[in-house]
């Protein structure tokens, strides 16, 4: 996605967030087991400072988080931390140079993309807690969240840090899911005990492709499977498959989002 429409949704889950998460701080976060959407919306600020620290820094921030944030209330921080991190961005070019966990993307540009990802999911999990209407995800973002989480956080996150994987890795013998988005683009993952391999799979291969389980749907569903983010009772995506190689997926995707 483009870095101009990447800040246009940034823009709009947070002010949906801000809106949604001041109506009732109280609220429990179903989505986040033990938080409140006051621990949610202060989250969601922390982490904008915090990449914030990391574009002035060209490094992480050590110790993190300041005790003096603790003395802001959430919205008031969430306001903050927007505010200073759209100010960074629009200061700096994608391509400048930013410490990430992304070794072979260490630019602004990647938090850029991250940060408008994690924005939508945690607007979401406002919603769910607040039982308003989950509010319509783009199409565009909604697949390249797909691609994120997919590549990012299963395909490179398993590999990068191999140890933290073991205990669902361990059992891995080479299963194969395909993730599609109903007329669109497609995923293919195949699980082994030295990581996951993700690549691209079109609607061709896809069909060509003898895998163990599918999942399916329009974009929006997709991504709020793969986070867990599905309203109660309600599921956009089509799960098919072998239960074995599903879980597997469950929890690669639960190792890899904590």
């Amino acid at each position: 996605m483009e870095r101009s429409r990447l800040l246009e949704c940034l823009a709009a889950d947070y002010a949906r967030l801000r809106e949604v998460g001041a109506s009732d701080l109280t609220a429990a976060v179903p989505s986040c087991p033990g938080w409140t959407v006051a621990d949610l919306v202060r989250h969601v600020a922390e982490v904008y400072l915090h990449k914030v620290e990391c574009m002035r820094l060209n490094a992480f921030p050590d110790p993190w988080p300041p005790a003096e944030l603790a003395a802001e209330g959430p919205i008031e921080l969430l306001n903050r931390g927007y505010a200073e991190l759209t100010g960074e961005f629009a200061a700096r070019d994608a391509a400048a140079p930013s410490r990430t966990w992304h070794e072979p993307d260490q630019t602004v540009g990647f938090w850029i993309r991250r940060m408008a990802q994690e924005t939508v999911i945690h607007r979401i999990d406002a919603e769910l807690a607040l039982g308003v209407p989950v509010a319509p995800i783009p199409e565009d973002l909604a697949i390249d969240g797909i691609d994120e989480v997919l590549k990012l956080f299963v395909g490179y996150g398993s590999r990068a840090w191999l140890e933290d994987f073991t205990p669902v890795l361990a059992g891995a013998k080479g299963r194969t899911v395909i993730v599609g988005v109903d007329g669109g683009p497609g995923w293919l993952l195949r699980a082994e005990t030295t990581g996951v391999e993700v690549s691209d799979a079109n609607p061709a291969t896809a069909a060509s492709t003898p895998v163990d389980a599918t999942v399916s749907g329009s974009a929006t569903g997709v991504l709020r499977w793969l986070w867990t983010r599905e309203s109660p009772g309600v599921s956009d995506a089509v799960v098919e498959g072998d239960e074995a190689t599903l879980t597997e997926l469950r929890n690669l995707l639960v190792a890899s989002t904590q």
